[in-house]
């Protein structure tokens, strides 16, 4: 017999959802409350609530799997398509699907479309052949194979087994291990329909008798070796680091048969911008982000983003990206940008925006320009980062 499918509640990012009392059983509210209180707001019903549950999502979006009958989907405000293509520039993806092909109405789909690609681009290399490697080994061998070790000979010359120091080619190495960790928790997300599903495990199969499962952070597959022999692995580790950056392990603790996979909205935002700024900023620029300023030496901050003349190293821009579209700038937030410009001597900070403030700010504060500024969300990505670019350096007339 199939098993009913789960009940799904649906949010938008940061808008309030109201439900009515015997919507939700008090059973999955207590879950949501003590697992997911960074990803949720939730406020039980009360007289207050007139009885009813409130629930807003704190700028993540994506699937979470209360209980195997009861889910809650979060809808990203932009659209889908956008939110690709975000993705795609702040994980480097450069996936050219045929056209259309990404038309997704749900971002379930869109995880499910790469998951497929990622798969099928994993059987690809492994009918080609994996990448292989050599490994240093030491082991006590028989035979004598490269190097003897013999000063543990002479130790034990009466042991027939040498201690020796060789090179194996293997491909159970990081790159391959990598794709199999992956695959692992694609298998486990309960995101994938079953077509997908049995190709993700085909392709989790053709590793597992040369790859050794291991578990691995999604910082693993950034600054990579890449070279002739394993160049398109650049774009499978991208693509697991979106994954693994996105997908479980749990909130709650102990073995689940779904895995949470959920986008920090405002996270993206700033990869997001900081990598259109790297591929479209003008010569003469050099964009450098999550600088690291340090106050002494037990507090440090990152500045999300700065944007430099590479002739002569002078910070011009320091960019603070804000995922939020409030009436107006907040003030610590433009205090705290103002701190970063004044550590760093430089006459213009920016707040960046991806709805229009009704009250943007262009003021003066000490030597510091205090500017806020949209990198508009709504429409084309590509023409919103021109426009956002002419009016950040509209008054950087040596440089625009």
């Amino acid at each position: 017999m199939k098993p009913e499918s789960p009940r799904i509640i649906e949010l938008t990012e940061y808008q309030l959802a109201t439900f009515e009392q015997d919507s939700i059983p008090e059973s999955v509210g207590q879950k949501i409350y003590h697992n997911y209180a960074k990803e949720i707001d939730i406020e039980f019903p009360n007289p207050k609530t007139k009885y009813q549950w409130h629930l807003k999502s704190k700028g993540r979006v994506g699937n979470i799997p209360i209980t195997p009958e009861f889910h809650i989907a979060i809808r990203p405000k932009v659209s889908i398509n956008n939110l690709f293509g975000m993705l795609d520039y702040a994980y480097n993806l450069k996936i050219k699907f045929p056209q259309g092909s990404i038309q997704c109405q749900f971002l379930e789909e869109s995880y499910e479309r790469l998951a497929n690609f990622l798969a099928q681009k994993i059987l690809e290399r492994c009918r080609k052949g994996l990448y292989r490697d050599y490994l240093s080994k030491t082991e006590r061998l028989a035979y004598i194979r490269g190097r003897v070790d013999l000063r543990s000979a002479l130790q034990k010359p009466w042991d027939v087994k040498l201690k020796c120091h060789y090179n194996e080619q293997t491909g159970d190495i990081e790159d391959n291990q990598i794709l199999a960790w992956t695959l692992f928790i694609l298998g486990r997300s309960g995101l994938c329909g079953e077509s997908v599903s049995s190709t993700v495990r085909k392709a989790f199969h053709a590793l597992q008798g040369f790859v050794t499962l291991k578990h691995f952070k999604s910082e693993a597959c950034i600054d990579r070796n890449y070279h002739r022999l394993n160049q398109d692995y650049q774009l499978l580790h991208a693509l697991c680091r979106f994954f693994l950056d996105n997908t479980g392990p749990s909130h709650e603790k102990g073995d689940r048969e779904m895995l949470p996979f959920l986008i920090d909205m405002a996270k993206l935002y700033e990869q997001f911008v900081a990598e259109w700024l790297k591929a479209n900023t003008p010569k003469g620029f050099f964009v450098k982000p999550q600088h690291r300023v340090t106050h002494d030496q037990n507090y440090f901050d990152r500045i999300d983003l700065l944007l430099g003349d590479s002739g002569t190293n002078e910070i011009l821009y320091v960019l603070d990206t804000k995922y939020k579209a409030p009436d107006k700038v907040d003030n610590t937030d433009r205090n705290q940008v103002v701190t970063y410009a004044t550590l760093l001597n430089c006459k213009n900070a920016i707040l960046i925006y991806p709805q229009t403030l009704k009250a943007p700010i262009d003021q003066q504060i000490g030597d510091i320009q205090v500017r806020s500024l949209t990198f508009s969300l709504d429409s084309d990505l590509n023409q919103a980062g021109k426009t956002f670019l002419t009016s950040l350096l509209a008054n950087t007339l040596p440089y625009w």
